[in-house]
């Protein structure tokens, strides 16, 4: 199956058909999964169907653009790779195959700090030309923090992501029912250079039969409860790199918008509905990133007329490598930029940097005009 021609997948919702019928149920599961009744996962999807777009025409478009850039780097479109963990499960390389795609593609990587290839193999196979960025948890134990931070520097990513919605990680039925957790053979390839329980808690065996995932076990043990806007200032003064995901008034650089791929709490709204109202508040004081939920071109240009600078893909991302490895991720990346290409072309668009707000308008708007 995976030798399907990649010609028959057009877009990115086939590669998640694909995915949904041939992945192994504990891994597809994993991948696939938000909180509790999934209501969230839905509605990132489906909130995009609310927002319409109003294109103008007979303004000539010919000439077009999609490249960007994302903390004063270039990238050749404001669509990037989202960190997702553990990508050894969907193929035998993982995010070394990722990061290749990704830079082959010319956009911006994020990697997870759990991954299950090394910041400094994923760094190498993402090569000197590549922008990277390094997702962060920050661990009850400082000091490893503070080495990972090091690390990440002398690999030569160029900004931290923090992530801040995870105190604990939420709860997720189905690697509940399925006691998930990493094969034998797999690692939290980022910890084993510090030789400590890290790299260990979720490797060797799957989770136990108390319907508590090993994900969960790991993440209760070892990420820090207690994050606050205090650990937030101290993580910018160990860091030469800017930040991504904080507060501006801690110093950040950008904020990125998302909801962990609906994955914590369920019931909070759909990234794309909360991306006004955080735009408004930053009032162009940063650069504002956004995920989840997007899966066609017209998506990404909606999040742009909303205000976002960039885009970042996680599911499919994952789909695109369990099919075929470095040439899937590539795959994917390619259908969602000439989507968005041609979508501004469709709407009067030549440039991705100077897309008009009053492009997109919330179906509830048109309604009462009516």
């Amino acid at each position: 199956k995976a030798n399907q021609s990649q010609q028959q997948l057009v877009c990115l919702d086939d590669f998640e058909r694909w995915a949904l019928a041939t992945l192994p149920r504990k891994t597809l599961d994993y991948y696939r999964s938000g909180a509790n009744c999934e209501r969230t996962l839905r509605d990132n999807v489906n909130a995009f169907q609310d927002w319409l777009l109003m294109p103008r025409m007979l303004v000539g478009v010919a000439n077009r653009s999609v490249a960007t850039t994302l903390l004063g780097q270039p990238v050749f479109a404001p669509i990037g790779v989202a960190p997702t963990a553990m990508q050894r499960l969907a193929s035998d390389r993982g995010e070394l195959d990722t990061a290749e795609a990704a830079a082959e593609a010319g956009v911006c990587l994020t990697v997870s700090t759990i991954a299950t290839c090394s910041l400094e193999s994923i760094a190498q196979a993402n090569g000197p030309s590549g922008l990277r960025w390094f997702q962060l948890y920050v661990y009850k134990d400082r000091e490893l923090t503070k080495r990972m931070v090091s690390r990440v520097e002398q690999a030569g990513y160029k900004a931290l992501v923090l992530t801040v919605d995870t105190p604990i990680f939420g709860q997720r039925y189905a690697d509940a029912r399925n006691g998930f957790g990493l094969p034998g053979h797999l690692k939290m390839a980022n910890f084993e250079a510090e030789g400590g329980k890290e790299a260990e808690g979720m490797g060797g065996s799957d989770g136990g039969s108390d319907g508590v995932s090993a994900l969960t076990r790991y993440s209760s043990q070892l990420f820090d409860t207690n994050l606050s806007w205090a650990d937030v200032k101290w993580l910018t003064e160990i860091s030469k790199l800017p930040d991504a995901q904080l507060a501006l008034d801690s110093g950040a650089s950008a904020i990125w918008v998302s909801n962990h791929g609906a994955r914590q709490l369920d019931t909070v709204p759909a990234s794309i509905d909360t991306l006004p109202a955080i735009v408004s508040a930053v009032s162009g004081r940063a650069e504002i990133y956004l995920d989840g939920g997007i899966r066609t071109g017209t998506d990404v240009l909606k999040a742009l007329a909303l205000g976002a600078r960039a885009v970042f893909l996680g599911r499919p991302v994952l789909w695109g490598l369990s099919h075929s490895g470095r040439s899937g991720v590539r795959r994917v990346l390619d259908i969602a930029i000439k989507e968005l290409d041609l979508a501004m072309a469709l709407s009067g668009e030549t440039c991705a940097r100077t897309v008009r707000p009053e492009l997109v308008v919330h179906r509830r708007r048109m309604k009462s005009k009516l």
